[in-house]
Formats: structure tokens, sequence, C-alpha cells
């Protein structure tokens, strides 16, 4: 499964200095069972400035479906490689988000 590019048009689009929209890039990485549901191992979104990690979180299970919907309400998150404990953060331009579905084993 390879990189998949995709751009997004969230609502409430951040405007910057001069009300000039700010984009800003992303990239969703998605592991094991979340990789299955997605489709794709990788995806990179182009979304306005002030997008937050739960607004990526609700347009990939829209984008993916059900499938990915279900992984995503006990996944993990990373945002730039730290734990997200506040899914209402802002991401900054260059973000990954790393999307970990619960882990077994021993």
């Amino acid at each position: 499964m390879g990189a998949t590019t995709v751009t997004r048009s969230l609502e409430a689009p951040f405007r910057g200095a001069g009300g000039i929209r700010t984009d800003i890039t992303a990239t969703v990485r998605y592991f094991a069972a979340a990789k299955a549901a997605a489709g794709t191992a990788t995806e990179t979104m182009t979304l306005p400035g002030g997008t937050t990690v739960a607004d990526v979180v609700a347009a990939v299970a829209a984008d993916h479906g059900e499938a990915l919907a279900r992984v995503l309400g006990a996944c993990s998150l990373l945002l730039d490689g730290r734990a997200v404990h506040d899914r209402d953060e802002p991401l900054p331009d260059g973000a990954t988000v790393d999307v970990l579905p619960p882990f077994a084993g021993g």
C-alpha cells in the first residue's frame, strides 16, 4: 500500500493576517489495523491553518468509512512523536500524526 495525497477543505478555515487563508500540510501515518482499515500506510493532507487533531481524525474517518472509524475509537495518536492528550490541539505546518491501534503481545 502506497502513499496517497489528499486535499481537504475543512469548515471554518483560519484566516491569517490580512484575511489571507493560511494552509498547512500534515502527514497521517497508519499502523497495523488502522493501516488495513484505511487502505493506505500514509496520506498527506493540505488543511486550513488552525486545523486540530480532532478535525483530522474526523476527516479521515469520513473519508475511509466505518471500518477506520471503529479502529480510530480505540487508537492512540502521536503528534510529531509525542502522545496526544488533547485532540483540540492545532496542528503545526508539516505535522505528522501517527494512528496507533492497541497492540497485544508480551
